[in-house]
């Protein structure tokens, strides 16, 4: 069997096309994932009894439920229940959101119990407020220590984007199909993809891993 890579150097626009698509997906998600993610941390571990058994549930039933699940309940199920129609991308980010920011609050709120008693004692008797401890003292050594696992999630953020292809996102992987499809040259197609989504992927986990190398003792207390 010969193998053809012209229907890539043919559509490479198209392509790179998807690709920023997903890249753009990416980023997004990443950015509102952190910040809704560290938010229901935070007031899971500082909020009210109430506020905290009903995110608990919350993050626990959507890790419980996969992230196809949600992508397609969000895009066929709401228009429906709201009459608010989202176009596919914004469905696509906030599913991807909602999964990943749930993961995410996990992760940091490990982070934050991880830091030992005796800092936040110490930083009462220095006379800090609650939340003056928890934003000077906790959340730097805390953060460090979930550097690591956030690696992780970075990794299966991106390529959970390759998901969005079911609802019609023209991002990378659903560009990548198309060709495929098209060309009858799925092997050589599909290892293009999975070779780009290594190249992005492998050296972003490389350099969060040794940047905790760098800081790691910043972490430790």
């Amino acid at each position: 069997m010969e193998l053809d890579f012209s229907p890539l150097w043919d559509n490479w626009q198209y392509l790179l096309g998807g690709l920023a698509i997903t890249l753009w997906l990416s980023a997004l998600t990443l950015v509102a994932s952190a910040a809704a993610g560290t938010g229901l941390a935070l007031l899971r571990l500082y909020g009210p009894r109430w506020l905290s058994l009903l995110l608990t549930f919350y993050i626990d039933s959507v890790r419980a439920v996969p992230v196809l699940v949600v992508l397609v309940w969000i895009y066929f199920a709401v228009p429906v229940l709201s009459g608010f129609n989202f176009p596919p991308f914004w469905a696509a980010l906030f599913a991807l959101t909602l999964h990943i920011s749930a993961y995410v609050a996990e992760v940091v709120r490990a982070g934050i119990q991880s830091i030992r008693p005796g800092q936040l004692r110490a930083g009462r008797a220095l006379g800090m407020s609650g939340a003056q401890i928890v934003r000077k003292v906790v959340l730097p050594q805390a953060f460090v220590r979930m550097l690591p696992s956030m690696a992780s999630l970075y990794s299966v953020t991106i390529k959970d984007t390759a998901i969005a292809t079911v609802i019609a996102v023209p991002e990378f992987m659903k560009r990548s199909e198309t060709i495929a499809g098209q060309s009858y040259h799925p092997i050589e197609v599909f290892s293009f993809a999975m070779l780009v989504y290594f190249l992005i992927l492998f050296p972003g986990t490389r350099l969060i891993d040794n940047l905790y190398k760098r800081v790691a003792h910043l972490g430790r207390s």
